[in-house]
């Protein structure tokens, strides 16, 4: 029988992703497919607190292995930022990216240093033991939007090696590329070895 894992989001674009990633060898479950409706708190300050706060809130309220992630784009000449905050940059609310983009554009407009990374952090509670792994994608903000495809960011954010934004690349290219498929690569390779 396939090993089944829940993956603590109910974005659909992120889940779609990982089960790309993943492929048929572990069943991935969504929060709403275990009839999990909570607004699970993202409190932490590090995308490694709020990845371990989500998963270990279904481990302890549903009693079922899970993983959670978290994603960042840092910029390096904001310091970081928007870091822990980019899902909410633009008013601390809600996912709103279109204004998020803008407001990152904005703050941006003067500076020629656009070197920026995504880096995502995911954490796998197994039996009550947690694990974390970490994926990195290092490349630059573009000075515009540019592609349809992607989310979040991914129109303003051009990876190193490449002419093409990742909402130009096409979802083949950044699931083989991206932060989030590095942390996930790490987290089958673990599950991999340890029989999951």
């Amino acid at each position: 029988m396939k090993k089944r894992l829940v993956f603590a989001t109910n974005n659909a674009h992120k889940l779609e992703e990982i089960r790309a990633i993943l492929g048929n060898s572990i069943e991935i479950l969504s929060l709403a497919d275990i009839h999990c409706h909570a607004d699970i708190p993202e409190t932490a300050d590090t995308l490694e607190g709020n990845a371990r706060q989500k998963s270990r809130y279904v481990y302890e309220h549903y009693g079922l292995d899970c993983f959670a992630d978290d994603t960042g784009l840092e910029v390096e000449s904001l310091g970081g930022a928007p870091g822990v905050y980019s899902a909410r940059y633009a008013d601390g609310q809600g996912h709103d990216s279109q204004a998020n983009m803008n407001k990152l554009l904005k703050e941006m407009e003067e500076k020629n240093d656009r070197k920026a990374q995504f880096r995502t952090i995911i954490s796998l509670i197994e039996k009550g033991e947690e694990r974390q792994f970490e994926g990195i994608v290092k490349g630059q903000i573009t000075r515009e939007k540019r592609g349809e495809s992607g989310f979040g960011y991914d129109p303003i954010f051009q990876p190193d090696g490449y002419e093409t934004t990742f909402a130009e690349l096409g979802s083949d290219i950044k699931n083989r590329i991206s932060h989030r498929a590095r942390a996930v690569a790490a987290l089958c390779d673990y599950l991999r070895k340890n029989n999951y």
